[in-house]
């Protein structure tokens, strides 16, 4: 199974959508999202594209309640308070915007760690447990919308960046 990792969206809408087709592209219709969605709207292109989304709420999520109805009102789009375990296939995943907010103990008590909050894509391993970081989905910082694509029966991590003219429109 193929998941798509995001974070740090920002409401930056068509570089949201333009990683949501690039991960239907590539056989992906479910996402983890490190936080940072910040405005309820940045949930529509999950909805217009009909692709699951799992996610924490980050530092920059200020209307909670409007992201939750939002949610809401879409198939198979779930937000949590930041950090939040879950469990997909045989792995015990963790979601967490800002992973100073775990302990190593919480870490590695998870096969998968996703987390955001840096903006910047990363990859590492502590003893048998994966953490990454998708990077910024909405590219303010670094010029460049980015995300990650996880295989997770390999627990191999495909990472993508988008050029302008993939997502200005």
């Amino acid at each position: 199974m193929r998941i798509g990792l995001m974070a740090d969206t920002h409401d930056r809408v068509p570089a949201i959508d333009a990683l949501l087709r690039e991960f239907l592209k590539r056989d992906v219709a479910f996402v983890l999202h490190a936080g940072d969605h910040c405005s309820p709207f940045s949930l529509k292109p999950f909805q217009d594209h009909g692709i699951a989304l799992a996610g924490t709420f980050g530092r920059n999520d200020g209307d909670h309640e409007g992201l939750m109805a939002m949610a809401a009102q879409g198939m198979g789009l779930e937000l949590f308070e930041s950090p939040h375990g879950m469990k997909v296939q045989d792995h015990k995943l963790l979601i967490v915007h800002d992973i100073g907010e775990v302990g190593e103990r919480s870490v590695l008590a998870h096969s998968i760690v996703v987390h955001g909050h840096t903006h910047l894509q990363e990859m590492k391993t502590r003893d048998d447990t994966l953490i990454v970081n998708p990077g910024e989905a909405c590219g303010w910082l670094y010029g460049a919308p980015s995300a990650a694509i996880l295989d997770l029966d390999t627990k191999q991590v495909e990472f993508i960046k988008l050029d302008g003219a993939e997502w200005k429109f």
